[in-house]
Formats: C-alpha cells, structure tokens, sequence
C-alpha cells in the first residue's frame, strides 16, 4: 500500500499585508477631501448670501434715510420722497415705458417696492424662506431690467441707450444669484436656515424654506 506523504505547511513568516490600510487610508482621505470640499463650498454660499442681501438691505436703507449715495441726503423715504418716482419717471425705453411713469411715485408702488427690498434684504441675510426671497427678488430684477431696456441701442428720444451688453447686465446676475442660493439652500452656513426648516409651519410648507 502506497502512502501518500503530505509535505508540511509551515505558516513561515509573512509580511504584514498593508493593502486594508492602504485601502481604510486612501478611504478616509476621500471622505476627508469630500468633506472639506463642501465645507468650502458651504461658506462660498454663504458668502454669496451675504454679499447679495446686503445689496437689497442697503438699497432700502439709503432710499429711506437718504445717506446721500444713490438717495441724496434729505430726500428719503422718511423726509417725504418717493423711492419709486425719481427712476420710474426716467425711464426713456422699452415696452413699459409710459406704465412705469403711471405708476411712478404712486403710494402703492413705493410701498411695495421698498417692502420688496426689506424682505428680500432680510431673508436672504438670514438664510431664511430663500425661496420666496428667490421668486420676490427675481420679479423685482426683472422689470427694473424692463425699466432699463438692455436690447435697445438708442432711447425713446433717439438718443444712444449706452447699453453695455444686449440681455446680461447686474440686474439678471442678482436673480440668477437668488435662484442659486434658494436651489443650494443656503441658509444653513451663517444663517439661520437650519432653524426656519425646523418650524412647524415651514415643514408642512416646504416652499417657504
């Protein structure tokens, strides 16, 4: 009878494997780059809420105090001007012209233009209802670039418009702006976004966030 001898398996000495490590670090460091990656990007929004609140919240404080920039010292809101009459009762182009001198200096036209810019100003300084901030702002952006008429090369008058550019100017950038940051949700980083979702009213609204 034959006998088959098994040779010995001696366990030896082996190396110590680094492929998990290798695999758990290179792991860690792609969460830890994805983290860090919106963190940036969080306060990249932020930042853009700030910036674009504050030039909402700005222009209704010098129309009612008239700081003496784009509202001369004496003539705001509070003094008795009209923060609707001295730029509606301008405008010389567009397809709007003569309904923008009807309403300029109207009451309710001044009230809600300068509530518009309270509320859009605020809310997006907050981080709070974006949303509505986004659709508001987006609206009032839109007729003051009907107002200002950028595809016209020349005015009512035929004087030349001195438009720089056809469809882009700042008034569609402050929209697009608006609409991003309501789209990112960018209330939470230096805001009180967080909070506001949190709201009993705000959950079963969602189009309030």
């Amino acid at each position: 009878m034959a006998v088959h001898e098994h040779p010995h398996r001696s366990p030896g000495f082996r190396l110590p494997s680094l492929r998990r490590n290798r695999t758990t670090s290179a792991s860690g460091d792609a969460v830890s780059a994805r983290a860090d990656a919106r963190t940036a990007r969080d306060y990249v929004f932020a930042s853009l809420r700030l910036l674009t609140g504050f030039v909402f919240l700005w222009a209704f404080l010098d129309k009612t105090f008239g700081f003496g920039y784009a509202t001369p010292s004496g003539r705001g809101w509070i003094d008795g001007g009209s923060p609707t009459e001295g730029f509606l009762s301008g405008v010389a182009v567009g397809p709007m012209e003569s309904t923008f001198h009807a309403w300029a200096g109207d009451g309710w036209a001044d009230w809600l233009f300068m509530l518009g810019l309270l509320g859009v100003g605020v809310a997006v300084m907050a981080g709070v209802a974006l949303r509505l901030a986004a659709l508001a702002g987006s609206v009032m952006m839109a007729l003051m670039w009907i107002a200002e008429w950028p595809p016209a090369k020349h005015l009512s008058d035929g004087a030349p418009s001195m438009s720089t550019n056809p469809f882009v100017d700042y008034h569609v950038i402050y929209a697009v702006a608006l609409i991003v940051l309501a789209v990112a949700g960018a209330g939470v980083t230096w805001g009180l976004g967080k909070v506001w979702a949190r709201l009993p009213v705000v959950r079963d609204h969602t189009w309030l966030r």
